[in-house]
């Protein structure tokens, strides 16, 4: 059975979620995953209203597409960040508060532990998102870091999330985090430590995504290998690395779309990402959950790229054999 394939709302939170479901179903998805912003899931409304779940699930269902995920990226990274002038764009006003970086802190992990909750009630039982990181600043370790700059970081993570977890585990529902720069896990050996960090913990795992490893020279197949027990949702995006001896990998403060920088996102299919080897990485790891559409291309119509990516994710899909291709020598 082919996987659904879905459309991440995060990047339509300007669109009314009645106007986005039409125009995903016209585009060729199969199902959305929603972000809790904008009015495509609300998780203060979801907790205070007892139809609110149902009225979406209507929604969805009104126009046959099917949800498997939320994602709230936006409060998690409020969690562990060193919080600026920057995270009140970013944040609900009542998480935001007056803007005392503890309080922020503080309210931001409430606001997760309201998220799995949330996800119960609407029947979901992933849901996507960032951590935030106390020690991404500390990336090119100069001035030189003592280890127990980074090492604090870690244990920051286990004493501000694990209490995040035990909700999600009382929930039943698992934290996927999209690794990502800024995040305590951005790479394959940072994602290795963040999970013991955590020791393990059944209700932590990753929402792959391509895009964020390929730039930063990481083999997104070698990262599915790496954690087959912890792929809990993908994303399909792309990314293009644009080095012609004068761009950077670390796109010298130029905006998105700048033809200046080293890399970019792409519309899937664009870029350099080898889809087809994901999905033969998640073929073998036995991973037959949705397909989610990221749609990033600043240079592309959104429209146009959605529509575009759907049919792509369903051309590049394909089940595993099931047989060996010699057996018919077989005695």
């Amino acid at each position: 059975m082919a996987r659904p394939v879905t459309l991440f709302t995060g990047q339509w939170a300007d669109l009314p979620l009645d106007e986005l479901c039409k125009k995903a179903k016209e585009f060729g998805y199969d199902g959305l995953e929603l972000a809790c912003w904008g009015d495509h899931f609300e998780v203060d409304k979801a907790l205070s209203d007892d139809s609110y779940c149902q009225k979406k699930r209507d929604l969805l269902d009104k126009h046959e597409l099917k949800l498997f995920a939320i994602s709230n990226h936006l409060v998690g990274q409020g969690v562990l960040d060193n919080i600026d002038e920057r995270h009140k764009s970013i944040l609900p006003e009542y998480v935001w508060g007056d803007g005392n970086p503890a309080g922020v802190n503080e309210r931001s992990a409430e606001e997760m532990k309201n998220t799995a909750r949330a996800a119960q009630k609407l029947g979901v039982s992933i849901v996507n998102g960032f951590t935030g990181s106390s020690i991404w600043h500390l990336l090119y370790d100069f001035p030189p870091t003592p280890a127990s700059m980074i090492d604090a970081g870690y244990d920051l993570l286990a004493e501000r999330w694990n209490p995040i977890l035990d909700v999600f585990q009382e929930c039943g529902v698992k934290f996927a985090l999209e690794v990502h720069p800024t995040e305590i896990a951005f790479d394959l050996y940072s994602a290795e430590r963040a999970l013991k960090a955590l020791n393990h913990r059944e209700e932590f795992g990753f929402n792959f995504d391509p895009s964020h490893l390929i730039w930063q020279g990481v083999d997104p197949v070698e990262f599915i290998h790496a954690f087959p027990d912890r792929i809990y949702h993908v994303h399909m995006k792309d990314a293009s690395v644009t080095l012609n001896g004068r761009t950077g990998i670390l796109t010298s403060h130029l905006p998105w779309g700048d033809p200046r920088r080293g890399w970019d996102f792409r519309s899937v299919g664009r870029g350099g990402v080898r889809f087809e080897e994901i999905i033969r990485a998640l073929n073998a790891i036995g991973h037959d959950g949705p397909l989610s559409v990221e749609w990033e291309d600043i240079g592309m119509n959104r429209e146009v790229g959605a529509a575009e990516a759907a049919q792509f994710c369903k051309n590049v899909d394909f089940e595993p054999s099931g047989r060996k291709f010699d057996a018919a020598f077989g005695d």
